[in-house]
Parts: C-alpha cells; structure tokens; sequence
C-alpha cells in the first residue's frame, strides 16, 4: 500500500483574488438593481429624482460593503 498525499493547500493569495472577484460581481449587481428599483419607483410615483438618489444609495452600500470585506480578509 502506497502512503496517502497530504491534500493540496490553497494559497491565501488565490482565495483572496477569489473573494474579491465575487465582491465586484456583487458589487455591480447591487449598482444594477439599485438602478431598476429608481426606475421603477420614478414611474410607480411619477417623480423624477428616485432613480438618481437610489442608485447613488446603491454604489455607496455595495462601496461600503467592498470595504468591509477588504478589512475582514486582512484581518
């Protein structure tokens, strides 16, 4: 019988480039969606500011939580 091999470690580096592409992606998607319900809104109630203000909502939260991920993986 032939001795088992260790399993192969994942460098930190590549778990971390993995991390941080999924947060970009979750990222523009919270832009995008953040975009449709200001559309969506500005028609629903016949404003013309909704869509503006939820989106800059939207691109501060998913900012904010890119930082927070970024100080959890340095951690």
């Amino acid at each position: 019988m032939e001795p088992q091999k260790p399993p192969k470690k994942v460098s930190q580096g590549l778990k971390n480039a993995a991390r941080l592409s999924g947060a970009g992606l979750q990222m523009g998607l919270t832009i995008y969606l953040g975009n449709l319900l200001g559309t969506w809104l500005d028609k629903k109630f016949g404003f013309s500011f909704l869509e503006i203000t939820v989106t800059l909502v939207a691109i501060f939260l998913s900012i904010f939580s890119l930082i927070q991920q970024v100080n959890k993986i340095n951690k």
